[in-house]
């Protein structure tokens, strides 16, 4: 399909990246297991030298298997230049960041971003000579801004406290300094956030959640606009980074159904926050799209819907006082993934890991949850009599 943005998303998650000359009249294209790719004659092999992109060159630029992925997420973030996978979501973020950062610049980062990333950020780039300030995803970056601030980086939702972060304003103070915006998408994805209409420069997704949604594959990508496309794919192949085919093609079947196994899990995962919001338990629920929330107004404004992953703060009690709710409960499992078809619950520690802006200590423990495929009132079940025993341990 061609890059017709006449179409609605959900047809082009359906069309995109199906090239006849990928697909060879199949519906999928097929895996291909490359690592040499042969020439017949020494013209041939010269001039996929010169032009790699005009076909089969080496593995580790990819064959069709992976093309047919990277055209199709790039199909889906209008305005996009292009699109590179990695073997995980963590190395799509370490891999946009070295891609854009050298020794010397410094980089802005929210203090609300996956825990990985801020390890990434703390260890690996300060050993590169990367400065890095944590920001508070509320505040006015451009105080903060410095005349060697390469990078903005932005994570909206924030990961385990969800906060919403205004992110066409703080591109706009981003640019008029100079500096680039890179963004994790990994909660909404491209479907339910337009991250470059909105200003990102580099929007990073982990695959590995959402858009393989099966739990069975480590993938991400980094999407970027033309204007970084060239000097960022030059960076990235430096780099060595690669995916492997299989994985990329159980990206591509999940990404064919994102569209209705995302509306399920936010209509699950809405009914279940709801639900928990009554709890006498539970003094807060953090999930974007409940109204009155903290962010509901952003989220309402810039985003197509919500994804299935929140997190609950209870009333009382410690983290040992946990046990009671999680060892009991029949669907939902502990796991630090998310994405997938199951419901995963996972008992979350702030302590140490905000610095800009601390996490205020008060009241209970806080509990991530993701809400999975399976019927809301089966899983409120679940819930309910977790709670139940949490109740009774703590009294």
């Amino acid at each position: 399909m061609s890059d017709d943005e006449t179409y609605a998303p959900a047809t082009r998650l359906i069309h995109a990246g199906r090239r006849p000359e990928w697909t060879h009249g199949v519906v999928n294209p097929p895996v291909y297991h490359a690592s040499t790719c042969i020439f017949d004659t020494l013209a041939e092999m010269d001039a996929r030298v010169r032009d790699p992109s005009s076909g089969l060159y080496y593995g580790r630029r990819g064959t069709p298997t992976q093309w047919a992925l990277e055209e199709a997420l790039t199909q889906m973030e209008p305005g996009a230049g292009g699109t590179k996978l990695f073997p995980s979501g963590l190395a799509a973020v370490a891999g946009a960041l070295l891609a854009v950062l050298k020794c010397g610049d410094h980089l802005l980062m929210v203090d609300s971003v996956y825990e990985p990333t801020r390890t990434l950020c703390d260890r690996r780039l300060k050993a590169l000579g990367i400065e890095t300030t944590y920001y508070a995803p509320g505040a006015d970056i451009a105080p903060l801004l410095r005349p060697n601030t390469r990078v903005v980086f932005t994570e909206s939702p924030g990961s385990l406290t969800f906060e919403v972060q205004d992110i066409p304003t703080l591109a706009q103070a981003a640019h008029k300094a100079g500096a680039l915006v890179l963004m994790d998408n990994t909660w909404a994805t491209s479907l339910y956030f337009k991250a470059l209409p909105h200003g990102v420069d580099v929007m990073v997704q982990a695959l590995t959640k959402y858009v393989v949604g099966h739990s069975d594959a480590l993938l991400g990508a980094a999407t970027t606009t033309p204007e970084l496309w060239k000097d960022f794919a030059a960076a990235v192949h430096n780099f060595g980074y690669c995916a492997a085919p299989d994985d990329a093609m159980l990206a591509l079947r999940g990404l064919r159904t994102l569209d209705v196994r995302l509306a399920r899990h936010h209509a699950n995962g809405f009914a279940v926050a709801r639900w928990l919001e009554g709890h006498p338990e539970v003094a807060r629920v953090l999930h974007p799209a409940l109204p009155g929330a903290p962010g509901h107004a952003l989220w309402q404004r810039d985003f197509g819907g919500a994804s299935g992953l929140f997190a609950m703060q209870l009333r009382r009690g410690e983290r040992a006082d946990l046990a009671a709710l999680v060892d009991g409960l029949k669907l939902f499992k502990m796991g630090f993934s998310w994405g997938g078809y199951e419901s995963l619950i996972l008992p979350v520690r702030l302590v140490g890991i905000r610095t800009a802006d601390p996490w205020p200590d008060e009241g209970g423990p806080l509990v991530r949850l993701h809400i999975g495929l399976e019927d809301p009132a089966d899983l409120i079940a679940d819930l309910d009599a977790g709670l139940q025993r949490y109740s009774a341990a703590v009294t």
